[in-house]
């Protein structure tokens, strides 16, 4: 019995240690940031979400962007790409949408491991989540810093919700959907007033069958939906490709997915 307890212990360090070494690059970027970086507690109703900000150099007054963060909840890249945000010249909000959620009441980081935390993601309700995101919306926006426009961008679980909050808040100026699941019905798109952008990859054939459903549901809605599928590309290749060890098709991806993401920011 006591050798199974150590065994059992080991198990959930060895776990612990993966999740927090497993994006050492990200985390490494971060602290080199040179950007102002702060966490702030945004109530909603009796919640408390925990969110990471980034601030640009800038003289003006800046659009603000949500990052919506994956499955794995927020973790060091997700706050590496608002911090990149940050540096392309916007105020990058990113939410823990796990925040209350795990052992304890606590957030993404109270979590023994990613398996733990993309549990702990599937279990959120629809409506806590897209409550969540509103409430930082109007958080955001309203710092002295912000010139009141807004965008959203999503990854993976982020990108399905990115395009549900197209649907419940009728004031952003785009929405960014990184690989995540489209609508399927007509009333999951009737209230979207942005623009849509998708980013896809081509090695995703989970993800990509249900982008033609997708297409069609925003056309009869009269809505822009414009998805682009990169090459040669993996499910989260955002991630990946940021990733030292990652793959050549999934670098070029990503820099052009980049590359992309500005250009649409900047036409807000």
């Amino acid at each position: 019995m006591k050798a199974l307890t150590t065994l059992l212990t080991l198990t959930t360090l060895v776990g612990s240690v993966v999740l927090s070494s497993a994006q050492d690059w990200a985390k490494a970027r971060l602290e080199k940031s040179p950007r102002h970086h702060e966490w702030v507690a945004v109530k909603q109703g009796d919640r408390t979400v925990h969110c990471f900000l980034a601030f640009p150099e800038v003289k003006d007054k800046a659009t603000a962007v949500i990052v919506i963060h994956e499955n794995k909840g927020l973790t060091d890249w997700v706050r590496g790409v608002a911090d990149q945000l940050a540096e392309a010249g916007y105020i990058a909000i990113a939410p823990d949408l796990l925040s209350g959620m795990a052992p304890g009441g606590g957030k993404t980081s109270d979590y023994k491991s990613a398996d733990d935390a993309t549990k702990g993601i599937y279990a959120l309700p629809p409506d806590q989540v897209t409550a969540d995101l509103k409430a930082v919306a109007a958080h955001v926006t309203k710092l002295s810093a912000a010139n009141g426009k807004l965008a959203v961008a999503g990854f993976c679980w982020g990108g399905g919700q990115t395009f549900r909050f197209a649907n419940h808040h009728d004031k952003l100026g785009a929405a960014c959907v990184f690989y995540g699941s489209g609508p399927d019905k007509p009333e999951a798109v009737e209230k979207i007033q942005a623009p849509v952008h998708g980013f896809y990859a081509e090695k995703d054939a989970r993800i990509n069958a249900g982008i033609p459903k997708s297409a069609e549901l925003m056309k009869a809605a009269g809505k822009t939906f414009a998805p682009v599928n990169y090459s040669g590309a993996g499910h989260g290749f955002m991630r990946a490709g940021e990733d030292p060890e990652g793959s050549a098709e999934n670098k070029k991806a990503r820099d052009d997915a980049w590359k992309r993401l500005k250009e649409v920011l900047k036409k807000i």
